[in-house]
C-alpha cells in the first residue's frame, strides 16, 4: 500500500529529527546554521517584514542534524513548538501565523514606501514579500478539512 504524501513527509521529517547527529566539523557547521537561523528568527519577531517561520524551520532542520538538546528545546518551546508540530504533521501553517506575517509584511512595505527613496528597492522587496505571502497562504491550516470531504 502506498503511503500518502502528507504521511511520507511526516515520516521523513520525523526520521530526520530522530537520526543520529553528525560528528566533528560537519556537526559544528549544522549547529552554527541552527543557532544563526534561530537568532534570525528571534530578530524577525521584532522587525516587521522579516519572516520568522522559515528561520525556525531551518533552525529545527539543522538542529536535528547536530543537537538533540536544541531540537528538544525548539520542539518544547511555547512559540516555536506548535509551529514545528504543525509543519511536521502535514506542512501546516496556522491562520494566526499567516495573518500576523501578512500584517508585518504590509507594515514593512508601508514604512519602506515612506522612507526608502529608491523605488527599485521597494519593487524588489514587494516581489519577495508577495512570493513569501503566496507560498504561506497556499499552505493548509491545522484543523482544516484537507481531504475535500
Amino acid at each position: 500500500m502506498k503511503t500518502p504524501p502528507a504521511e511520507r513527509s511526516m515520516q521523513e521529517t520525523h526520521s530526520a529529527a530522530t537520526a543520529r547527529p553528525a560528528r566533528g566539523l560537519r556537526r559544528w557547521a549544522w549547529l552554527a546554521l541552527a543557532y544563526i537561523s534561530l537568532g534570525l528568527a528571534l530578530l524577525a519577531l521584532a522587525i516587521p517584514g522579516i519572516p520568522s517561520t522559515e528561520f525556525v524551520l531551518l533552525s529545527a532542520w539543522a538542529a536535528a542534524k547536530s543537537s538533540p538538546r536544541l531540537t528538544a528545546w525548539l520542539e518544547n518551546h511555547r512559540l516555536f513548538g506548535p509551529m514545528l508540530h504543525n509543519w511536521r504533521n502535514g506542512r501546516l501553517v496556522s491562520r494566526r501565523a499567516k495573518i500576523s506575517a501578512s500584517l508585518a509584511m504590509s507594515a514593512c512595505l508601508l514604512i519602506m514606501l515612506w522612507t526608502v527613496p529608491q523605488r527599485w528597492v521597494i519593487v524588489l522587496a514587494t516581489i519577495g514579500m508577495s512570493a513569501g505571502a503566496l507560498w504561506m497562504w497556499s499552505r493548509p491550516e491545522p484543523g482544516a478539512d484537507r481531504h475535500g470531504s
